[in-house]
């Protein structure tokens, strides 16, 4: 099994549709790569070579920048727009489109379901007498404070109806 950049390439595939399964690199650039490394595009990768992967991955070093730390640049650049708070870090810190698509009636993905009558929610609020920094245990299901303060963890179920959100259960 070919193991590139630390992702497995699928077996029955070309090389360089296979080397697309790679964060950052798209069609374009696999035929770079495969250029530079002297390999032919239309090999499967079950067939490559121990020298042909190798020459592939020595590329891919040499040109720097997919998976890791592609995704860590990309992520340090949002946070960044955030930070300075232009309207680019803005819209992503509101979970909005960021590329002046349109929000009116579009957008579901980014701004989450509409609220309809008979949907019920459940919000879970959290109070913390220190910090407001959370971690999850192990388990995926217990929230504790950083600092290891008080805490109060409330829920509370919300039904949407016609006339305007209801709490309900409320003591």
């Amino acid at each position: 099994m070919a193991r590139i950049a630390g992702v497995d390439l699928p077996q029955n595939k070309q090389v360089w549709i296979g080397l697309t399964y790679i964060f950052g690199i798209g069609r374009s650039r696999s035929q770079d790569i495969l250029v530079k490394a002297e390999v032919p595009a239309t090999t499967r990768v079950k067939e490559l070579t121990e020298d042909e992967a190798r020459r592939i991955r020595k590329v891919i070093t040499d040109e720097g920048r997919v998976e890791g730390d592609l995704r860590k640049e990309v992520s340090q650049n949002i946070k960044r727009l955030m930070e300075i708070g232009c309207y680019r870090g803005v819209r992503h810190r509101k979970g909005l489109p960021v590329r002046g698509q349109r929000t009116q009636t579009n957008s579901r993905t980014r701004k989450g379901p509409k609220l309809k009558p008979g949907m019920v929610l459940a919000i879970e609020p959290m109070v913390n007498a220190g910090s407001s920094d959370v971690r999850v245990d192990p388990d995926g299901w217990t929230a504790r404070t950083v600092d290891g303060s008080r805490s109060a963890h409330f829920e509370f179920s919300v039904a949407v109806t016609g006339g305007g959100a209801k709490v309900l259960g409320r003591a």
